[in-house]
């Protein structure tokens, strides 16, 4: 007779399980509460200790590691001495091991929960045997995944056992299973110990959907989702309407929120290929739009919409009179939630807590043969501003100042942006050198560039940005300085009445 060894936290669709291995003639060997609960549906099960001949102890702590159990599961069927050593020791062999572990994740995301009852979350015995079965797979089976068990119960009712390629895959799955396991665990105790940069670095995440491709249509792409609290993240949000999302989808949406996280007052982010096409702060959010729209009115069709405000039906219309992608909003009116609808295509994302900003989790970028990993750029300034110039900016002209800051700071390097009024009106991104930055900025701004302020994310090298931007009428700069020109620079700022603040640190992002 064949025998199963089960122990589960998750006891979903257990006691159906194993209601249909008796039948099929398998004995069950069962712990602690499986145990209770398949004996309470009136199942037969053998106890644990009948079989390792030694009691449950330290709190369950030992129940399962006993050579009994794992002498059962591990030893090669087609080995003559194994068999031996099977049968001089009376040990009787588990064919199928069904075990899923203790919650760890579900423990230390609790909220108030103490550091005792997260070691306690920590399993071992189950670890140990389904790793056991799974490099067994050849002659033993293991389900971890609830979803599998019609799956197995099909092939043993149909065949009398399980294909070799069934067990590797259920091998397989136990591997990922630990793997993530021991690396919650891990990067847990690295946590407490504030140990940033491990030797061994392990991450870990959920699948949460493959994607119809990637960045290109011929590259395959999946969407993996940060294990613990993802408020305020695209991982997070809920699609209330429209196709699902694509790689570029998320990629883009991502960049949106980083900016939009920025702002507290009423703001709309447009964002095209991860960078912003225009972005917008008013008194509501229908200013905010407005402003955000005029910056960029070519781009950001086809584009991203983040707004952190609820968008009512006057903001709706206005974005449905253009073809956009997607649009993220804490809330929407029932009205403006049916005006977006009209549109078969478009995405409409309710993401809650989407001013939340305090992530711990690392920025990190895959390059070949390794990874690099870095905080976030949580700061927005490090120290004191330093005015370098003689004319000082007014107090609006500070406030756009800070306003560009924000926006350049989640803009892809060489990036500057012009400001006024509390809206972007030009924006020169990705450049190999500044003064292209700057020309590409003025370009988009056009005639609405006179009076604005320019913020750019690393130094000007020379002084021919500053004349350019003299030339335009842009009244003030917001700048990190450092560059061994500063003099220049700031001499080419007064000649001009511009006024020049220095922020002593930058923003570069690639």
């Amino acid at each position: 007779m064949k025998r199963a060894l089960i122990s589960v936290w998750d006891k979903c669709g257990i006691v159906e399980f194993s209601r249909k291995l008796v039948s099929l003639g398998w004995e069950i060997i069962s712990t602690g509460g499986t145990k209770k609960v398949l004996e309470g549906e009136g199942i037969n099960v053998i106890d644990i200790q009948d079989i390792t001949g030694f009691p449950e102890a330290f709190d369950g702590r030992v129940k399962t590691l006993h050579p009994n159990i794992h002498g059962g599961i591990l030893h090669i069927r087609d080995n003559s001495c194994h068999l031996a050593t099977l049968e001089k020791l009376h040990i009787s062999p588990i064919d199928l091991v069904v075990n899923n572990l203790y919650p760890f994740k579900e423990t230390v995301n609790k909220e108030g929960v103490s550091h005792e009852e997260i070691i306690e979350n920590i399993d071992i015995g189950g670890p140990s045997m389904i790793r056991a079965a799974a490099k067994n797979y050849k002659y033993v089976t293991v389900v971890v995944d609830p979803l599998d068990y019609k799956k197995v119960l099909n092939e043993l009712e149909n065949n009398g056992q399980t294909t070799l390629e069934t067990r590797r895959h259920l091998a397989r799955k136990v591997f990922e299973y630990t793997s993530h396991y021991d690396s919650l665990i891990s990067n847990y105790f690295n946590e407490i110990d504030n140990v940033e940069f491990p030797e061994k670095l392990s991450m870990t995440f959920e699948g949460k959907e493959e994607l119809r491709y990637g960045e290109n249509p011929h590259q395959r792409a999946a969407f993996y989702r940060e294990v613990g609290n993802v408020q305020g993240t695209i991982a997070g949000s809920i699609k209330l309407h429209g196709k699902e999302l694509s790689f570029n989808n998320i990629n883009d949406a991502n960049g949106a929120l980083e900016i939009l996280k920025e702002y507290e007052e009423p703001t709309v982010v447009a964002v095209k290929h991860t960078n912003p096409c225009g972005i917008g702060s008013g008194k509501d959010i229908y200013e905010a739009y407005k402003k955000a729209y005029e910056c960029d009115k070519v781009s950001i069709f086809g584009g991203i919409i983040a707004a952190n405000r609820e968008l009512d039906e006057r903001v709706a219309e206005l974005i449905n009179e253009i073809f956009i992608e997607i649009v993220i909003a804490p809330s929407y009116t029932e009205k403006a939630l049916e005006i977006l609808s009209s549109k078969k295509n478009i995405r409409i994302l309710k993401l809650d807590h989407i001013m939340k900003n305090d992530y711990k989790s690392w920025d990190v970028k895959k390059v070949l043969g390794g990874i690099l990993i870095q905080e976030r750029d949580k700061m927005l300034l490090q120290d004191e501003l330093e005015i370098v110039t003689k004319r000082k900016p007014t107090e609006e002209e500070m406030k756009d100042l800070l306003f560009a800051w924000k926006a350049v700071k989640n803009t892809k390097s060489n990036s500057v942006v012009l400001a006024k009024d509390g809206g972007t009106i030009g924006i020169g991104m990705g450049q190999v050198n500044r003064i292209w930055a700057v020309d590409q900025a003025i370009e988009h701004g056009v005639e609405k560039v006179k009076g604005s302020v320019i913020a750019s994310d690393g130094f000007f090298p020379f002084r021919d940005s500053i004349d350019a931007l003299s030339k335009v009428g842009v009244t003030a700069v917001i700048q990190p300085g450092g560059s061994i020109r500063d003099e220049e620079s700031i001499q080419a700022a007064d000649e001009a009445g511009i006024a020049m603040v220095f922020t002593h640190m930058r923003h570069f992002k690639h």
